[in-house]
């Protein structure tokens, strides 16, 4: 009988012990891929995950950041599925250090440039060569995504220079670690002016759209996506493909993205 007691004692200690292992495996098998991606694309990247999870796939995970932030963040080692970019330039800093999925690289949307003000702000003032941005901020700062690194920033940066007016503005600036930050400054009051991406625009209830700045004065906005050698999500490579597809095109589409 002792036997058969120390026999059964130890089958559940074994039963126990599978169960115990499997538990966490399981649970990474549940969780859906893990996504970087770019401040701009909260809103939309969220509705396109919630859609995906309707259709009965574990919602994926998602972390949002300036594009910078994200890279290094890759090139550090910090696993992830898929890395989703607001410019070019930081998606090809992560294909330089070989940490993309080769063939999985691909433009996702493109977006716009817009100057912004409060509400209640009555300026009216449309980007052109040579336009009184100065002037118009007056005391304020213009708040703008850090041109040093962040795209929005950048874009911004180009888009002043083509128009001959950065000279005038470049000590007047007030940069955010991204351009999330730099709507929010523009929301409270904070600066009187700022540019950000259109669809920042639109996500904001706080703010207006004072002009758009011409296609020509920037290089093209452009999103491009990639899924990370250091994937280890089964449903990583579903998902890019659902993001690019047509449903979920039109999510984007809704939240004023444009096609790349």
């Amino acid at each position: 009988m002792a036997m058969v007691a120390a026999m059964t004692i130890l089958r559940r200690l074994l039963i126990l012990l599978v169960l115990t292992t499997l538990a966490p495996m399981a649970a990474a098998a549940e969780r859906g891929p893990l996504i970087l991606a770019a401040a701009s694309l909260q809103e939309s990247l969220t509705d396109a995950a919630d859609a995906w999870a309707a259709q009965g796939h574990a919602r994926p995970v998602l972390s949002f950041a300036g594009s910078p932030a994200l890279a290094r963040q890759i090139m550090a080692g910090a696993p992830a599925d898929l890395f989703i970019s607001a410019d070019e330039p930081w998606m090809d800093a992560v294909a330089k250090a070989g940490l993309l999925r080769p063939g999985t690289r691909a433009n996702l949307v493109g977006n716009r440039l817009v100057l912004i003000a409060p509400n209640a702000s009555r300026l009216h003032l449309a980007p052109a060569r040579g336009f009184a941005l100065a002037r118009a901020l007056g005391g304020g700062r213009l708040a703008v995504a850090d041109p040093k690194a962040v795209p929005a920033g950048k874009y911004a940066k180009a888009a002043l220079t083509a128009l001959a007016v950065w000279g005038d503005v470049a000590n007047k600036l007030a940069p955010a670690e991204n351009v999330r930050a730099a709507l929010a400054l523009v929301e409270r009051g904070a600066a009187p002016l700022g540019i950000v991406y259109a669809t920042d625009a639109q996500a904001s209830q706080a703010v207006r759209v004072v002009g758009t700045f011409p296609a020509a004065s920037h290089p093209p906005i452009r999103y491009p996506l990639a899924l990370l050698k250091s994937s280890r999500s089964g449903e990583a490579a579903a998902f890019r493909a659902f993001l690019l597809s047509r449903q979920a095109r039109a999510i984007f589409a809704r939240h004023g993205f444009t096609a790349p």
